[in-house]
């Protein structure tokens, strides 16, 4: 069992810096989260002139909320009578429920990311690596995400075994599964369990048109 807090941030809600916005359109990576690791990511590009921020903070994991506009052709829009038709979770309920009404074409998810370097694969290079939390069913290479970076969970670091890499990845879904379920970091007017609830983040970023 981790020893790492299992919740981070206060339950007020992000404090300064935070939040932080990044967008870009989804590109292929390293080609290595689903096929070695079991976690699938979505790779943004590193650009400083977009986000002058990315360069003064530290390479680490970072959690938040991502919105992508599917294509209405993507098995996973919510159109579609795919895994939208029984959310995963309560939580991801929410989140959709919470961007529909903005701009049905972006869709709300819970993340965690990686911004850095990756010392265990010995990358040269800074990468923005984004982990969605919930099940897709196809890739979406191509589509424009956005993210509200709401917190930082850990420094990044090297480990002796792909296992342990695995284990702590696993562990940061997790702190950032329950750092949002507050509901100072929850999407205001959200829909949990067939119940109406009122969170206090502004999401609207997120949603708005372009």
């Amino acid at each position: 069992m981790s020893s790492r807090p299992s919740v981070v941030g206060p339950d007020a809600g992000p404090e300064a810096p935070y939040p932080l916005h990044m967008e870009g359109t989804v590109i292929s990576g390293f080609g290595r989260g689903s096929k070695e690791l079991g976690i699938p990511t979505a790779n943004l590009p590193v650009d400083e002139t977009l986000t002058p921020w990315i360069a003064d903070i530290p390479s680490g994991v970072y959690f938040g909320y991502a919105s992508l506009a599917l294509p209405t052709t993507h098995p996973d829009h919510p159109s579609s009578n795919s895994s939208y038709s029984t959310p995963n979770t309560d939580t991801e309920d929410a989140l959709l429920a919470a961007a529909a009404p903005a701009q049905p074409a972006f869709h709300i998810f819970p993340m965690v990311m990686s911004i850095g370097y990756n010392p265990f694969y010995k990358n040269t290079v800074r990468s923005a690596e984004v982990h969605v939390l919930h099940k897709f069913t196809a890739d979406f290479y191509d589509v424009t995400m956005r993210l509200l970076i709401l917190g930082f969970i850990r420094e990044e670091k090297d480990y002796k075994s792909l296992e342990a890499l695995i284990e702590d990845i696993n562990f940061d879904c997790e702190v950032a599964k329950n750092s949002l379920a507050r509901e100072a970091w929850a999407p205001a007017k959200g829909h949990v369990g067939g119940k109406d609830i009122e969170g206090k983040l502004d999401v609207q970023w997120l949603v708005r048109n372009a």
